[in-house]
């Protein structure tokens, strides 16, 4: 009988010492990652920037009846910059495409994962394209015009995912937003358009970033 006694005691004995070890372990665990965190707000992390560095159009079509739609072929480079010296970038997956007045002209493309380390720059260089892509009758008068002038002011957009990374400790998700706005210069409009085009960056680019 006291055989079995001693052996519940011992039983209940090293049941505590697990529970104890386990809280201590997320103790531990929890006050790293507050640890890390605070030094993540003190490190005061700054926004990365983007530069639309070049546009090239190989080919732009638009049709003159409806139902109106765009066909084109261009490629575009866009550069981003993480001014950090200690905090790291995680891109998720990111998606590239133009816009006309707010209306999407290119397919997205999307952009591998991709981590920026400190101050350190990253460059992309994806072709975009669109085939029978549908425009609004008011957007198709308003590109006709502007296409006749000889200046199509476009935007280039990037979307998607970023992380901060201090350590071994990675922030949650937060939304990127970029806005790289670019005019497309046409000379020769003879015989439905030019053959190549390059576009030239009218600002810089708007970079936001939300939870």
């Amino acid at each position: 009988m006291s055989e079995k006694i001693a052996s519940v005691n011992v039983g209940c004995s090293n049941s505590k010492k697990l529970k104890w070890f386990a809280w201590g372990t997320g103790g531990l665990i929890v006050f790293i990652g507050l640890l890390v965190f605070v030094v993540f707000l003190v490190l005061h992390p700054s926004k990365p920037s983007f530069n639309l560095e070049d546009v090239t159009v190989y080919q732009f079509n638009v049709s003159k009846v409806p139902p109106y739609a765009i066909n084109i072929i261009m490629q575009v480079t866009l550069s981003s910059r993480n001014p950090n010296s200690r905090i790291g970038l995680e891109y998720q997956p990111l998606h590239v495409y133009s816009t006309y007045r707010d209306q999407q002209i290119t397919m997205a493309y999307l952009l591998p994962p991709t981590y920026q380390g400190h101050k350190e720059p990253v460059v992309w260089s994806p072709p975009l394209t669109g085939y029978d892509m549908p425009i609004s009758p008011y957007s198709q008068q308003s590109l006709d015009q502007d296409w006749h002038a000889g200046v199509v002011l476009m935007n280039i957009k990037l979307q998607g995912d970023v992380k901060w990374k201090v350590g071994t400790w990675i922030s949650p998700k937060y939304h990127l937003y970029v806005h790289c706005p670019a005019n497309i210069r046409f000379g020769d409009l003879n015989n439905g358009g030019p053959n190549l085009i390059k576009g030239q960056p009218v600002d810089h680019c708007d970079v936001e970033i939300a939870s």
